[in-house]
């Protein structure tokens, strides 16, 4: 089970079925319908599906250089390699040419992504053979260091779209997986830590409403400064996790998921105060914003449930603005998240999920 944290695997399944909506197509019905005992074997169900899918469509293949002796010309030729050749009297060019191979980086994170999975003591042993026969088409691909990836380098254009979501996924596991490397091979986490989890469930949160409440405006906006002279040199950017918005009603929500929801000292159970005054800064700047009395802005705390005994659920009047510090509950059915998600938009906006 999950270290920490309380949350039913399938509800891990249907957070990320949200944030890469790729998996609510007919390819994965299967993987929705499965029940699984830890996370690993979720991920490698995933995989499993996933790149199958791909195998059909074809590998994602692009140009390479490389540079080899050769007895014919092909491409150009490599006149300082040749002039080596030549001296040590052999009767071979240097070439330097593209060839279109598989031996990329995204078709190279799927293969060390699937080849620590495999290494795995908790997949299951069907879906460690599902995942070998998948393997047999990346023969030509090699694995890589995962720590060397420049994950924010990555770009995806038309040929290679399909892979979006299996990267995201491959960076979920890799990052939060992979803790040390000893005599050689990596040792992996039980889960996913708490900062990778972190995004997903803002993610999460932002792309239900995004896709379950079409009336209200969902974006994850910056915040502008109310700034009285205009210079804002060298302050941070205020960027929300989520904003919602409809007609004159605003609701900023920062999402955290945390081990422990409050700070206790000396018996005294508090909120974790930066978390306060962060959201209360980004309520009164937006308030700045938007022009004050003709609009209603709001903002909420909205932590994972813990298992701590007590858990905040208060609503603050502060300096004319409404802020709530609430829990969602990611250990129930998911029609019970939901139910609570849908709760905020209607307390807050006065319609319901139709």
């Amino acid at each position: 089970m999950i270290k920490d944290k309380s949350i039913l695997i399938k509800n891990i399944y249907y957070m990320l079925s949200y944030t890469f909506t790729t998996l609510k197509q007919s390819n994965y019905e299967e993987v929705a319908k499965e029940e699984f005992k830890n996370i690993h074997n979720l991920f490698a169900a995933i995989l499993v599906k996933g790149i199958g899918k791909q195998l059909k469509q074809g590998l994602y293949r692009e140009y390479l250089n490389k540079k080899e002796d050769m007895s014919v010309i092909r491409g150009k030729i490599d006149m300082p390699g040749t002039m080596k050749n030549k001296l040590a009297r052999k009767k071979v060019l240097t070439c330097e040419y593209d060839e279109l191979s598989e031996n990329n980086l995204l078709n190279q994170i799927l293969k060390t992504t699937v080849m620590l999975l495999l290494r795995h003591a908790k997949v299951d042993a069907k879906r460690k053979s599902d995942l070998k026969k998948e393997m047999l088409f990346f023969s030509n691909v090699d694995t890589i260091e995962p720590n060397l990836i420049k994950w924010s380098l990555i770009r995806f254009q038309r040929n290679n779209q399909t892979y979006r979501m299996l990267i995201s996924l491959c960076q979920l596991i890799l990052e939060g997986m992979l803790l040390t490397t000893e005599q050689g091979e990596y040792k992996m986490a039980s889960f996913v830590d708490e900062q990778r989890m972190s995004r997903l469930y803002e993610k999460f949160i932002l792309e239900y409403y995004n896709k379950e409440f079409p009336a209200l405006a969902v974006n994850a906006s910056q915040i502008p400064w109310a700034l009285d002279d205009g210079i804002g040199t060298m302050l941070p950017v205020m960027q929300s996790d989520i904003t919602l918005s409809l007609d004159n009603k605003v609701l900023i929500i920062d999402a955290k998921y945390y081990t422990h929801t409050i700070q206790t000292q000396y018996d005294k159970h508090t909120l974790h105060s930066k978390n306060l005054y962060q959201i209360f800064t980004y309520v009164k700047n937006k308030d700045s914003e938007l022009g004050g009395e003709q609009y209603e802005v709001s903002g909420m705390l909205l932590y994972a449930k813990t298992e701590e005994e007590i858990q905040p659920d208060n609503v603050y009047q502060m300096s004319g603005n409404k802020i709530s510090v609430k829990t969602l509950d990611l250990n129930h059915k998911f029609i019970d998240i939901a139910a609570q998600l849908n709760k905020i938009v209607e307390i807050h906006f006065g319609i319901t999920n139709t």
